[in-house]
C-alpha cells in the first residue's frame, strides 16, 4: 500500500488501487466498446474523493481515452464529422445547462446525494436492460436463430424540419435530432463524469439511424469535445482538477482500453455481456448503500486531509490552479490530448510488428510436412 496525497482534492489515496482500478475499467471499456466513466466515478467516491473532485477529473481521464479511440478510427475512416460537429453543437449548451444545476446544487451542499441518486437509478436501469438483452441473445443463439436488420431505422423524428443530407452515413434527416442529443449528452457528461457513449451509441442506432460501422468513431469525436469543455468549466468555476489523480487515471485507462480491445477479438461478448450487467447493477446497489445507510462521518474524517507542509510541485500545483484556473485547465487539457494521441500512434505503430511476429512465430511452431518419396520404377 502506498498513499499519494491530492494537493488539490486534499485526500490520500492508495496509488496501486488507483491504478488497478482505472486499468482494470479500462480494459472493460474497451471489450465492451463504452465508456469507463460510470463505473470509475463511483469507485473514485468509493476511495473518498469528493464528488465534486471524482467527476470533473474522471471526465479529463475520458478526454485521453476518447482522443486515443477517435484517432484510431480516423485512420479506418469511419468517422463522420458531420454529424458529430453537430452533437457538438448541441452538447455545448447542454454542458452549460449541466454545469449551472451543478453549480446550483453545489452552493445548497445537495450535489453529493444528487451524483449518488443519478448514478444508483442510472446504473440500475443500464444494468438491467443489458442482462435481459444479454439473456435473449443466449437463447436465440441456443435456439440458432438468425435475426435480419435493416440498414436503416426510420422514425418520425428523422423527417422534423431543417433536414440535412449526411453523406458519408448515407441519410437524409432533420438537423433537431443530433443536436438534442447533444445537449442530453453534455448534460449528463457535466453533471455525472461520464463521455455519454452508453447514450448517443442506442440513439444513433435507433434514434438517428445511422450504420453501425460509424457509430464508435464518432461517439468517440463528439466525447473528444464535451469533455474538453467540461473539463475547462469544472477548472474555472471550482479549480477542481487535480494532475496528482489524473495523471494515474489516464495511464491505467488507455492501456486497459488498448488490452481490452484485443481481449475483445477473442472472448464470447455474449456471456460477457451478462456478467457485466450484475456488476453494474452491483455498483449500483453499493452506491446506495453508501449514499443511504454507511457512517460517513468516520470515514470523511479519515481520509480528508489538509496538509499545510506541501512539496514544492504539489504547492506549485495548488497555487497553480488558484491563480490562473483557466491555464491550469487548458494544461489539463492538453495533456490528457497528449496522452491520449501518445497512445494511438504506438498501437498503430506496433500492431503491424506484434501481428508480423505472431505469424512468424506461429510458421516456426507448425511442424514441416514430411516430403513423399514415390519407388522408381
Amino acid at each position: 500500500m502506498l498513499d499519494i496525497y491530492l494537493p488539490i482534492a486534499q485526500v490520500n489515496i492508495d496509488i496501486f488501487l488507483l491504478l488497478f482500478l482505472s486499468l482494470a475499467v479500462g480494459i472493460l471499456s474497451g471489450i465492451f466498446g463504452v465508456g469507463g466513466g460510470f463505473l470509475m466515478t463511483p469507485f473514485l467516491i468509493f476511495m473518498g474523493i469528493p464528488p465534486v473532485y471524482a467527476v470533473p477529473n474522471e471526465v479529463n481521464n475520458i478526454l485521453a481515452t476518447s482522443v486515443s479511440g477517435s484517432l484510431t478510427h480516423w485512420y479506418k475512416n469511419t468517422l463522420d464529422y458531420k454529424m458529430g460537429l453537430l452533437i457538438v453543437s448541441g452538447g455545448v449548451v447542454g454542458t452549460l445547462i449541466g454545469i449551472t444545476t451543478f453549480s446550483y446544487f453545489s452552493e445548497i451542499g445537495k450535489i453529493s446525494l444528487i451524483i449518488s441518486l443519478l448514478y444508483m437509478y442510472l446504473l440500475a436501469i443500464v444494468g438491467t436492460l443489458m442482462l435481459i438483452e444479454g439473456i435473449k441473445e443466449k437463447n436465440l443463439q441456443k435456439k440458432k436463430v438468425l435475426i435480419k436488420q435493416k440498414l436503416h431505422d426510420h422514425n418520425w423524428l428523422q423527417g422534423l424540419p431543417l433536414r440535412m443530407r449526411f453523406h458519408k452515413s448515407k441519410l437524409y434527416e432533420s438537423a433537431i435530432v443530433p443536436i438534442f442529443l447533444g445537449l442530453v449528452v453534455g448534460f449528463v457528461a457535466s453533471m455525472m463524469g461520464i463521455g455519454g457513449a452508453f447514450l448517443m451509441v442506442p440513439a444513433m442506432i435507433y434514434i438517428v439511424g445511422m450504420p453501425i460501422k460509424f457509430i464508435p468513431g464518432t461517439s468517440l469525436f463528439v466525447t473528444i469535445f464535451i469533455s474538453a469543455i467540461v473539463t475547462i468549466l469544472h477548472a474555472f468555476n471550482y479549480g477542481s482538477i487535480d494532475l496528482f489523480l489524473v495523471i494515474p487515471l489516464i495511464l491505467g485507462s488507455i492501456v486497459g482500453v488498448q488490452l481490452g480491445q484485443k481481449l475483445g477479438q477473442f472472448l464470447d461478448s455474449t456471456e460477457l455481456k451478462s456478467l457485466f450487467a450484475m456488476l453494474l447493477l452491483s455498483v449500483s446497489i453499493a452506491i446506495g448503500y453508501n449514499s443511504f445507510f454507511r457512517d460517513k462521518d468516520n470515514l470523511t474524517n479519515e481520509n480528508q486531509i489538509v496538509k499545510t507542509d506541501l512539496n514544492l510541485l504539489a504547492e506549485f500545483t495548488v497555487n497553480f490552479a488558484n491563480d490562473v484556473p483557466f491555464l491550469y485547465g487548458t494544461l489539463a487539457i492538453f495533456l490528457a490530448i497528449s496522452l491520449g494521441a501518445l497512445a494511438a500512434f504506438a498501437r498503430k505503430i506496433l500492431s503491424p510488428i506484434i501481428k508480423k511476429f505472431y505469424i512468424d512465430f506461429r510458421k516456426k511452431e507448425q511442424p514441416k510436412k514430411e516430403e513423399i518419396k514415390f519407388p522408381e520404377k
